[in-house]
Protein backbone atom coordinates (compact mmCIF):
# COMPACT_ATOMS: atom_id res chain seq x y z
CA UNK A 1 0.00 0.00 0.00
CA UNK A 2 3.04 2.43 0.71
CA UNK A 3 4.42 1.77 -2.93
CA UNK A 4 1.74 2.97 -5.12
CA UNK A 5 1.10 6.40 -3.35
CA UNK A 6 5.05 6.89 -3.12
CA UNK A 7 5.17 6.09 -6.90
CA UNK A 8 2.62 8.37 -7.49
CA UNK A 9 4.61 10.96 -6.11
CA UNK A 10 7.75 10.51 -7.44
CA UNK A 11 6.21 9.77 -10.83
CA UNK A 12 5.14 13.65 -10.20
CA UNK A 13 8.65 14.80 -9.91
CA UNK A 14 10.23 12.60 -12.65
CA UNK A 15 8.99 14.85 -15.27
CA UNK A 16 9.71 18.16 -13.68
CA UNK A 17 12.90 20.34 -13.92
CA UNK A 18 15.74 20.49 -11.04
CA UNK A 19 14.07 23.43 -9.49
CA UNK A 20 10.73 21.71 -9.27
CA UNK A 21 12.21 18.68 -7.73
CA UNK A 22 13.80 20.91 -5.03
CA UNK A 23 10.59 22.32 -4.23
CA UNK A 24 8.58 19.13 -3.79
CA UNK A 25 11.83 17.75 -1.77
CA UNK A 26 11.61 20.95 0.56
CA UNK A 27 7.58 20.41 0.91
CA UNK A 28 8.32 17.07 2.87
CA UNK A 29 10.28 16.10 6.02
CA UNK A 30 10.82 12.82 7.76
CA UNK A 31 8.33 10.51 8.36
CA UNK A 32 6.79 9.38 11.73
CA UNK A 33 7.60 6.04 13.09
CA UNK A 34 5.03 3.71 13.90
CA UNK A 35 5.21 3.78 17.64
CA UNK A 36 4.59 7.85 17.24
CA UNK A 37 1.56 7.45 15.17
CA UNK A 38 0.10 4.52 17.14
CA UNK A 39 0.30 7.34 20.27
CA UNK A 40 -1.18 9.82 18.04
CA UNK A 41 -4.09 7.31 16.60
CA UNK A 42 -4.58 6.50 20.19
CA UNK A 43 -4.58 9.99 21.64
CA UNK A 44 -6.99 11.64 18.91
CA UNK A 45 -9.12 8.48 19.07
CA UNK A 46 -8.49 8.15 15.46
CA UNK A 47 -7.33 5.44 13.02
CA UNK A 48 -5.77 6.34 9.61
CA UNK A 49 -6.46 5.53 6.38
CA UNK A 50 -3.82 2.71 5.03
CA UNK A 51 -2.60 4.82 2.61
CA UNK A 52 -2.43 7.97 4.89
CA UNK A 53 -0.31 5.82 7.59
CA UNK A 54 1.92 4.51 4.91
CA UNK A 55 2.66 7.36 3.89
CA UNK A 56 3.32 9.16 7.15
CA UNK A 57 5.90 6.48 7.88
CA UNK A 58 7.60 7.14 5.31
CA UNK A 59 7.35 11.32 4.62
CA UNK A 60 5.37 14.14 6.02
CA UNK A 61 3.97 17.36 4.58
CA UNK A 62 6.19 20.33 5.76
CA UNK A 63 2.81 22.28 6.74
CA UNK A 64 0.89 19.72 7.95
CA UNK A 65 0.32 19.44 11.59
CA UNK A 66 2.70 17.57 13.60
CA UNK A 67 1.07 14.52 15.36
CA UNK A 68 3.89 14.05 17.95
CA UNK A 69 2.97 18.07 19.45
CA UNK A 70 0.75 20.15 18.24
CA UNK A 71 -2.41 18.70 20.37
CA UNK A 72 -4.23 21.95 20.67
CA UNK A 73 -3.96 23.07 17.12
CA UNK A 74 -5.09 19.44 16.00
CA UNK A 75 -7.79 19.29 18.16
CA UNK A 76 -9.24 22.83 16.89
CA UNK A 77 -8.52 20.82 13.79
CA UNK A 78 -10.61 17.89 14.33
CA UNK A 79 -13.30 20.18 15.67
CA UNK A 80 -13.64 22.40 12.90
CA UNK A 81 -15.95 21.00 10.70
CA UNK A 82 -18.73 20.50 13.41
CA UNK A 83 -17.66 24.25 14.38
CA UNK A 84 -17.89 25.62 11.22
CA UNK A 85 -21.49 23.66 10.61
CA UNK A 86 -22.52 24.99 13.83
CA UNK A 87 -21.68 28.55 12.52
CA UNK A 88 -23.78 28.64 9.12
CA UNK A 89 -27.17 26.81 11.48
CA UNK A 90 -27.08 29.94 13.46
CA UNK A 91 -25.94 32.89 11.31
CA UNK A 92 -26.62 31.84 7.60
CA UNK A 93 -29.76 29.52 8.07
CA UNK A 94 -28.32 25.90 7.24
CA UNK A 95 -30.94 23.51 7.81
CA UNK A 96 -31.53 20.81 5.85
CA UNK A 97 -34.73 18.45 5.08
CA UNK A 98 -33.15 15.41 5.81
CA UNK A 99 -32.74 16.52 9.83
CA UNK A 100 -36.15 16.54 10.02
CA UNK A 101 -38.17 20.62 11.45
CA UNK A 102 -35.80 22.83 11.98
CA UNK A 103 -36.11 23.13 16.46
CA UNK A 104 -37.20 26.81 17.16
CA UNK A 105 -34.11 26.89 19.87
CA UNK A 106 -30.64 27.08 18.64
CA UNK A 107 -29.51 24.75 20.93
CA UNK A 108 -31.69 22.15 19.75
CA UNK A 109 -30.47 23.03 16.34
CA UNK A 110 -26.98 22.66 17.30
CA UNK A 111 -27.67 18.76 18.81
CA UNK A 112 -29.74 17.94 16.16
CA UNK A 113 -26.39 18.83 14.00
CA UNK A 114 -23.78 17.52 16.37
CA UNK A 115 -25.83 14.44 15.91
CA UNK A 116 -25.65 14.36 12.06
CA UNK A 117 -21.22 15.07 11.97
CA UNK A 118 -21.46 12.42 14.94
CA UNK A 119 -22.82 9.80 11.77
CA UNK A 120 -20.40 10.67 9.65
CA UNK A 121 -16.45 9.60 9.15
CA UNK A 122 -14.96 11.55 11.08
CA UNK A 123 -12.51 13.82 8.90
CA UNK A 124 -8.56 13.76 9.84
CA UNK A 125 -6.69 16.98 9.32
CA UNK A 126 -4.09 16.99 7.03
CA UNK A 127 -2.75 20.54 6.24
CA UNK A 128 -4.93 23.63 6.98
CA UNK A 129 -8.40 22.76 6.73
CA UNK A 130 -8.04 19.75 4.15
CA UNK A 131 -8.92 16.50 5.77
CA UNK A 132 -9.54 12.80 4.63
CA UNK A 133 -12.06 11.28 6.14
CA UNK A 134 -11.05 8.35 8.74
CA UNK A 135 -13.77 5.92 7.03
CA UNK A 136 -13.96 3.83 4.83
CA UNK A 137 -10.81 2.19 6.89
CA UNK A 138 -8.96 1.59 3.39
CA UNK A 139 -7.09 3.73 0.44
CA UNK A 140 -8.54 5.91 -2.06
CA UNK A 141 -10.23 7.73 0.06
CA UNK A 142 -10.96 11.77 -1.10
CA UNK A 143 -9.76 14.79 0.14
CA UNK A 144 -11.95 17.33 1.36
CA UNK A 145 -11.52 21.43 2.21
CA UNK A 146 -14.22 21.95 4.55
CA UNK A 147 -14.61 25.95 5.31
CA UNK A 148 -17.89 25.90 7.25
CA UNK A 149 -20.52 24.56 5.04
CA UNK A 150 -18.30 25.35 2.14
CA UNK A 151 -16.98 21.25 1.35
CA UNK A 152 -15.17 20.84 -1.81
CA UNK A 153 -13.47 17.80 -3.21
CA UNK A 154 -9.35 18.69 -3.32
CA UNK A 155 -8.19 15.86 -4.67
CA UNK A 156 -9.76 12.21 -5.43
CA UNK A 157 -7.49 10.41 -3.37
CA UNK A 158 -4.33 11.39 -0.95
CA UNK A 159 -1.72 11.09 -3.96
CA UNK A 160 -4.18 13.25 -6.36
CA UNK A 161 -4.42 15.76 -3.62
CA UNK A 162 -0.97 16.27 -2.91
CA UNK A 163 -0.18 16.83 -6.66
CA UNK A 164 -2.91 19.33 -6.67
CA UNK A 165 -1.86 21.10 -3.93
CA UNK A 166 2.09 20.98 -4.29
CA UNK A 167 2.21 20.80 -8.34
CA UNK A 168 -0.89 23.34 -9.44
CA UNK A 169 -1.26 22.83 -13.14
CA UNK A 170 -3.27 25.20 -15.23
CA UNK A 171 -5.30 23.25 -17.21
CA UNK A 172 -5.14 20.10 -14.68
CA UNK A 173 -8.50 17.67 -15.76
CA UNK A 174 -11.41 18.06 -12.72
CA UNK A 175 -11.40 15.43 -10.42
CA UNK A 176 -13.81 12.75 -11.97
CA UNK A 177 -14.69 9.90 -10.02
CA UNK A 178 -14.85 9.95 -6.41
CA UNK A 179 -15.07 7.57 -4.25
CA UNK A 180 -18.70 8.70 -2.09
CA UNK A 181 -18.29 9.81 1.52
CA UNK A 182 -21.49 9.80 3.60
CA UNK A 183 -22.39 13.06 4.80
CA UNK A 184 -18.88 14.99 3.45
CA UNK A 185 -19.86 13.48 -0.37
CA UNK A 186 -23.50 15.09 0.45
CA UNK A 187 -21.88 18.29 1.37
CA UNK A 188 -20.35 18.96 -2.10
CA UNK A 189 -22.84 17.54 -3.91
CA UNK A 190 -25.28 20.22 -2.46
CA UNK A 191 -22.59 22.52 -3.19
CA UNK A 192 -22.82 21.52 -6.74
CA UNK A 193 -19.07 21.46 -6.83
CA UNK A 194 -16.51 18.34 -7.82
CA UNK A 195 -13.58 19.87 -7.25
CA UNK A 196 -10.98 23.34 -6.98
CA UNK A 197 -8.94 23.02 -9.98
Amino acid sequence: MLKPILERLEVVDSGRSRWHNAKMQSQWTDGYSQSELDAAQERYDLRFPPDLLALLLDRRPVGGWDWRKDDDDIRQMLAHPLDGLLFDVEHNNLWWPEWGPKPKSLAEQQTVVAGVVAAAPRLIPLIGHRYIPEQPSESGNPVFSVMQSDVIYYGANLADYFEREFHPVPGRPPIAEVRYIPFWSDLVDRNGLLNLR
